[in-house]
Parts: C-alpha cells; sequence; structure tokens
C-alpha cells in the first residue's frame, strides 16, 4: 500500500471520528429545541456536552489539516468549489462556539434564550450540511481538465444530496438523543428515551433509501457490506433503546456512523472528488497527493501524536462520565 492510500484512509478515520463524536452533540444542540421544557432541562443538555463539544471538533481539524496537507489538490478543489457550504458551517461552529460560552455571561432571560436559539441552528445546519456535501463528493461534481470546480451552488442542491443531508441530521439526533439517555437522570431520560424510538424509525428508512441509491450507482462489495452493517446496527441500536440498555443504545449508534461514512469512503476510492463530467478529470489519490516526502514526514508526526490526542480526550470523557439531572443544576449561575 502506498503512502497516499494510507492518507486516504487516515482522512477517512478522522472523519469518521468527528461525525461519531461531534454528531452527538449536534444531535444534543437540536435537542433544546426538541426534547427540552424549560431552562434547566436546556441547561442540562448543554452540560452533557460542556466539556467535550470543543474537543470532538478538534477531528475536524484534523481531517482539514491532513487534507490540505496530504492532498492539497483535493483540498483546493473541494474549499473553491463548496465555498458557500462550507462557509456557512465555518459561521455556525463559530457562533455555537460563542453561544456556548456567552451564554450564562448575563442573567436576562432574554439574552440566554437567544444563545439557546443560537445553538439550535448552529446545530442543525451543519449537520444537514455535512451530509449536502459528503453526497456531492460522492456522486461526483463538475470538474474539469484543470480539476477546477465548475458548477454552481445550485448545482449541489440536487435530490440526491438534500437526501443525505437529511439522514446526517436525523442520525446526528438520534445519536445525540441517544446519548442524552446515557448521560442523564429522571424525567429527561425517560423522554429522550421515547424520542429516540421516534426519530430511529424515520433514520432508519432515511438512511435505507440513502444507503440503497449509495450502492446502486457508485457501489462494490465492500460498500455493500459497510451498508448492511450501518443499517443493522441502527436497528439493534432501536431495540436497546427500548430495552432501556442506552450505553449498547449508543455504541450501536456509534457503530451506524462508523460503517456508513466508511461506505462512502469506500466507494470513493482510488478517486477522492470525482469529475462528473468526465472520469479522466477526476481527483485521485494519486494525481491529487502530495510528494512522498511530504507523506512521510507527515506519517511519523500523526504516528507521536495521535495517541496522545487520543489518550487526554479519553480521559476527558472518563472524568465527566457521571449521568446528571435537574436536581444537579443551581437556580442561578450569578
Amino acid at each position: 500500500m502506498e503512502l497516499h492510500d494510507v492518507w486516504f484512509v487516515l482522512i477517512a478515520v478522522l472523519w469518521i471520528g468527528y461525525f461519531f463524536l461531534e454528531g452527538f452533540d449536534f444531535g444534543v444542540g437540536v435537542l433544546t429545541k426538541l426534547l427540552a421544557r424549560n431552562r434547566p432541562e436546556k441547561r442540562v443538555l448543554i452540560n452533557t456536552i460542556g466539556p467535550v463539544w470543543d474537543g470532538n471538533e478538534v477531528w475536524l481539524l484534523s481531517a482539514g489539516g491532513a487534507t490540505f496537507a496530504a492532498f492539497p489538490e483535493w483540498y483546493a478543489t473541494l474549499f473553491s468549489g463548496f465555498y458557500l457550504p462550507l462557509l456557512l458551517i465555518l459561521v455556525c461552529l463559530i457562533v455555537r462556539g460563542v453561544a456556548f460560552e456567552y451564554r450564562v455571561k448575563r442573567p436576562e432571560e432574554k439574552w440566554q434564550r437567544n444563545w439557546e436559539t443560537a445553538i439550535f441552528w448552529t446545530s442543525l445546519l451543519p449537520a444537514f450540511l455535512w451530509g449536502v456535501a459528503f453526497a456531492n463528493i460522492v456522486r461526483g461534481v463538475k470538474i474539469d481538465r484543470d480539476f477546477e470546480y465548475v458548477g454552481s451552488f445550485a448545482d449541489l442542491l440536487n435530490p440526491y444530496a438534500l437526501l443525505g443531508g437529511l439522514v446526517t441530521l436525523a442520525l446526528f439526533t438520534f445519536h445525540g438523543t441517544v446519548f442524552v439517555g446515557l448521560k442523564t437522570v429522571g424525567d429527561i431520560r425517560e423522554r429522550a428515551r421515547k424520542l429516540a424510538l421516534r426519530v430511529g424509525v424515520v433514520t432508519a428508512g432515511l438512511a435505507l433509501l440513502f444507503l440503497f441509491w449509495t450502492q446502486i450507482e457508485k457501489g462494490d462489495g465492500a460498500s455493500l457490506v459497510a451498508a448492511v452493517v450501518a443499517v443493522v446496527a441502527l436497528v439493534v441500536a432501536l431495540a436497546a433503546v427500548r430495552a432501556g440498555r442506552e450505553g449498547w443504545a449508543f455504541a450501536l449508534s456509534g457503530v451506524t456512523i462508523v460503517a456508513a461514512v466508511a461506505m462512502l469512503f469506500l466507494t470513493l476510492f482510488p478517486n477522492v472528488m470525482p469529475s462528473s463530467l468526465n472520469e479522466d478529470w477526476s481527483l485521485t489519490v494519486t494525481n491529487a497527493s502530495s510528494s512522498p516526502y511530504t507523506l512521510k514526514i507527515m506519517t511519523w508526526c500523526a504516528a507521536i501524536a495521535t495517541p496522545v490526542v487520543m489518550l487526554y480526550q479519553g480521559w476527558t470523557y472518563w472524568v465527566f462520565r457521571k449521568r446528571i439531572g435537574t436536581q444537579h443544576i443551581a437556580e442561578s449561575v450569578h
């Protein structure tokens, strides 16, 4: 296996890690409107991800940085062609981070309500737009012989991509609902379990349609195995939710995300960005990669830094592993 193949796999792993971790905190952000009934319950939801949401975004930074260094042509074409949706995602992530930090800086109800509304929308929009972006990458976009995107923003809003956006939004919401059931106690935990069942059924329907469409258009034997694993894991996750086994349900919803994203990368390889105009104009792991020497240096750096980051992040989750409820929320933070 060549180093550019190795880095394609590593970038896939980074995106899988990002969607697994950021997926549930996007879901929790969406639940601030769907599940929470009052201010203390919204604070419970936000506090479940408060210690970890910023660490989860490290995976996005790593994925973007790795793409820039290992596959500069891919990075350039992706960020120029998908400029508007990626800019909107970036703005959402910035506002979302500010909302988490500034929400409790003043005691006025209107101030806190506005920031909580910002958390909802800046969680919902990226959850949808990431699905749109990756569905377009798999489907293929208008890339010319110079490896430049020549399509329009409207070309990205095709039925397949919009379905992909709905799938990631539903799947992340389900993942977040299961996470809330795992991290809370009392009435909010029970309502999260009931909501997870309803969201999970919708997610299963959308995911089955999207994965079947992807398999028919782009799939092979390996992608079929990944698709089957994703669907089976989602169905078993629903059974675990019904049985009140939140730990198993969360693990299995995570397996669904891992398998589904893995399927998308399996359908891509050896392309990194297929051209819908001419297959010969597609960006591949070969023509989009950096020099072998660059990839070699990156490999050594990743081998040293990655375990350290993963150990630190794992320790963070261990420290903040306990369940919380409204009884743990003080009447005022001021």
